[in-house]
């Protein structure tokens, strides 16, 4: 039995992908003279796009994390301050607080409270 032959073995030039790439786009043409430095600007210039888009899309996530977290925050204090409005209303409520008193020793007055009247020249 013939073992199995292969065309291109592991290693060899030319059998990436990134090989092949270069063989149809004809990068060696480009940099025969050297590196040209005719586009470096424009080469800068869309860099500097790049890194300024990278770190505009991280800051609008922080933000838009920082947003939901604030959110989720704001939603547990109106139940916390719903709660505790309701607490007070009940604890405020003139049955409670006669409740609460009678340990000091206080009664609820059964009289009305009188109006006091002042006219305008005695005081």
């Amino acid at each position: 039995m013939e073992p199995k032959k292969t065309t291109a073995a592991k290693g060899e030039p030319g059998t990436s992908v990134f090989s092949g790439l270069e063989k149809k786009l004809n990068l060696e043409s480009y940099f025969e003279e050297g590196f040209p430095i005719q586009y470096l600007p424009k080469i800068l210039f869309v860099l500097g796009l790049a890194l300024f888009y990278i770190g505009n899309t991280h800051y609008a996530e922080k933000t838009v994390r920082k947003i939901n977290h604030i959110q989720s925050e704001v939603e547990d204090l109106r139940a916390d301050y719903t709660t505790l409005k309701s607490d007070l209303m009940f604890a405020s409520k003139q049955s409670e607080v006669a409740i609460k008193v009678k340990a000091y020793g206080l009664k609820e007055s059964l009289t009305p409270p009188t109006k006091v009247v002042v006219e305008e020249g005695e005081y």
